[in-house]
This record gives C-alpha cells, structure tokens and sequence, in this order.
C-alpha cells in the first residue's frame, strides 16, 4: 500500500463517519473527522488516533452545542472495514471529549415545548398552601463566577396571578457523573416563592445538563470537569467509545 492510497484510506474512513455523525444529529453546522495512521498500521489494523469537531451541533431535546470534541489514542479496527472506508473497532477504546454550551441555546432549549410542558400543572406548597402553577417563561444565564441564574415567571391558576422566582446557583458534578447539579442556590430579594417550584427548575436544569444528551451512537460520556464562564459552559468529560457510526 502506496502513502497515496493509505492518505485515500484516511479519506474514506473521515467521510464515512462524517456522514454517520451527521445522521444522527438534527443539525450540524461544521463536522469534521481525522483519522490518522500509516499504510502498514492500517492493513494491520491500527489507528494512532481518531479526531471529532463538530460545531453547532442541535441534539435531542432542542438542545445546541456550541463545540463537540472527541480525541482518541491509539485504537485497533478490522483492516477488512477499514477498506470498505468503514472504521469498526474490534475492542472498545477510551477517548476524551469536551463539550461548549452557550447560555443563549440552554436558554432556547429550556423554553422549548419539550421542557415547557414538563413545567406546567404542577401541584406545589406555597405559604403551605397546595396550589397549582404554570410557568410561562425561564430565563437562563450564565453571568460567570461559576454560577448560573434563573428567573422564572409562574401563573398561579387559583388567583391567575403571576409571580416571579429568581435565583443563582453553583454548578457541580453530580454524584452519578452523568450530568451538572445545582447547589448553594441564593434568591434574589423577595423572589422566593416555593421550594417546591425551585427543585423542579433545579431538576429541569439538570435534566438539560446530562451529558447523555450529547452522546453519539456507540459512545458513553461521564463528566470530569466542568468550567462555567460569562455566556458559556464547557464540560469535560471520559468517552467511552465501543463503536464509530458510518453511514
């Protein structure tokens, strides 16, 4: 095998799995794949190191990431798919991964349909008193010290008052490692309604935050490190990979 036509090989391999990623997200902007390795590693089967870029990638639930990266090490495929321009790996391999989030796409997501509906009729203790809310509209942000704020409205159905929740809280690992917990939450004066409404927008929050939301076909995400800046979040994570999608 010629340099040329392993540099072919690489070519291939790239494309199919561009084109399996792109499958199975409901929008890219940019995607891109780097497979890198030499004519005599990939006849025997190896691959010195397999790159992701992905941008602008809209997953399930509405949900926006700003940046996916995926790096892996040395991994070992089957030199006969590798041909067809297929990369199969024949034992599953660990990889590091990073994803960006930008406060303006959590925010889109949380007023989706998917989440809104989640937050309406719900039956919650104020002043002890049982009453059902609706909410009408979350806002998301970021504003940086590694916290995030929320600021909810919320449709008292009894008196069809509305009413606002406002709060910061410190973003964290949880304890399973799938996803961002929220803790340390701090009102903002005279915005303390229910601690019933502020552990659903706490749940909901972290139900967007759950790095399963990010996980491609064949690869499993645990976080291990989280940084939250002005505008943005970026979670780093462990990449458990037991298969790359081709198309």
């Amino acid at each position: 095998m010629t340099q040329q036509s392993a540099g072919l090989g690489e070519q291939a391999l790239n494309k199919a799995a561009e084109i399996g990623l792109s499958s199975q997200l409901d929008e890219v902007e940019k995607l891109e794949v780097e497979v890198k390795t030499d004519p005599f590693k990939l006849m025997g089967g190896q691959v010195d190191s397999v790159s992701i870029d992905g941008q602008g990638l809209v997953m399930e639930k509405d949900l926006r990431a700003e940046e996916l990266e995926v790096r892996t090490g040395k991994i070992s495929i089957n030199p006969l798919s590798a041909a067809i321009g297929k990369i199969e790996l024949t034992q599953p391999t660990k990889a590091q991964a990073q994803v960006v989030l930008k406060e303006e796409d959590i925010n889109r997501a949380f007023n989706s349909d998917f989440i809104r509906d989640k937050l309406q009729n719900l039956e919650v203790q104020i002043n002890g008193q049982p009453t059902v809310i609706d909410t009408r509209q979350v806002e998301f942000s970021l504003p940086g010290e590694n916290q995030v704020a929320l600021n909810a409205q919320i449709l008292l159905r009894e008196t069809n008052e509305t009413k606002q929740v406002a709060f910061t809280a410190v973003p964290r690992k949880s304890a399973d490692g799938y996803c961002v917990s929220l803790d340390n939450v701090q009102y903002s004066e005279g915005k303390e309604l229910s601690p019933d409404i502020t552990e659903a927008l706490l749940a909901k929050t972290s139900e967007l935050l759950d790095l399963r939301n990010f996980e491609l076909e064949g690869m499993s995400l645990r976080l291990q490190k989280l940084e939250v800046q002005a505008g943005k979040m970026t979670l780093q994570a462990e990449a458990h990979v037991e298969q790359f999608p081709s198309d």
